[in-house]
Order: C-alpha cells, then structure tokens, then sequence
C-alpha cells in the first residue's frame, strides 16, 4: 500500500473505534467524514460495516496482545503480567460499545463468525510461562484457566467505579495465581 492509503486506513480505524464505541449504529457516512476520507476510499477499504467493525476488533485486540512481549521486555514476569491484567480491563471497559457493534455484526444468520481472541490467547501463555519459569506463579495454569479466572471483568458495570473493581478483581487473580509458586 502507498504511505497515504496506509495513513487512510488507518485514520478511518482510528475513528470507527472512538465512533463505534460510542454507538454500535454509528452511520458509516459519519465514520467516513470524520476520518477526513471519501466514500469511494472508504468503501475500498471495508466493503461492508461487518468487514470494518471485524478489523477494528481484530486491529484492538493485537494491541493488547502486543503490549505482553513488550511489558515483559521491561518489566519482571509477575509485574508484566499485573499490568497487562490493568490493561485487558481498561480495554474491556472502553470497547462496551465496539462490543455491541461486534453482536450485531455477527449475530445474524449468514452473518461472520464472531472473531476469536487468538492474540489475546497467545499473550496469556506467553505472560503465564514468563511466570512459571520465574516461579512467580504456580505451575500448570494454562490461557483458558486464565480467562476463567478474570471472567467476572466482563460482568463489571463500565458506567460505575469500574476501576476499583477491575483492580481488586485482578489483584483476587494475581494472588491466587501466586498461591503455590514455586518461589513462594
């Protein structure tokens, strides 16, 4: 792509996200305007509303996956994954909208499948081995152990003192995952 469909796509990204966090209905037409693009660079880029929300969840969940490798790069292994635990939760709480979006777009018949949380998957083990092997957490627990653990995020209300909640729900995750460390 030349640098300036890249800064397009881009752009229109950029707005769908902030749009349709505020509003699963958001017109395209609107996205478009505000990311400063004509209809016709819209459309070449995401044909249908399924095919911009699907990459605006996609493009959102690679940015928390990615945040694992580089919290580990600078952080030790339990406070790497603690931090990438407060940045899962303020993703979640942010995206409710996106979320909606996301339903809507997939819960039709012939409609997408709702996409997965691969990277998301993948951070996970990363971040649980990085811990294993430091003896920070106790062995065994595996990504789908992991989601278990912090499903309650998910039935926090975004509108309340979310923060506060979030924040001990994974400090309740943090310590069990201690529980029996080797380190310990």
């Amino acid at each position: 792509m030349r640098s300036d469909a890249v800064r397009n796509r881009e752009r229109i990204l950029e707005v769908a996200l902030a749009e349709l966090t505020r509003s699963a209905d958001v017109p395209l037409s609107t996205i478009a305007k505000k990311a400063g693009v004509g209809q016709g660079t819209f459309y070449r880029n995401f044909p249908s509303r399924e095919a911009l929300v699907l990459e605006v969840y996609r493009h959102e969940m690679q940015q928390v996956a990615d945040a694992a490798a580089q919290l580990l790069q600078t952080h030790a292994p339990d406070q790497a994954l603690r931090e990438w635990m407060d940045r899962l939760a303020q993703y979640a709480m942010a995206k409710v909208g996106l979320a909606d979006a996301i339903r809507k777009v997939t819960s039709a018949p012939g409609s997408p499948a709702k996409p997965g949380h691969g990277p998301v998957s993948d951070a996970i083990a990363l971040l649980l081995k990085a811990n294993e092997d430091a003896g920070t957490i106790r062995p065994g627990v595996t990504p789908d152990d992991f989601m278990l653990a912090i499903a309650g995020l998910w039935q926090i209300d975004p509108q309340g003192d979310w923060q506060l909640r979030a924040g001990r729900l994974m400090d309740l995750v943090m310590d069990g995952l201690r529980a029996g460390a080797p380190g310990r």
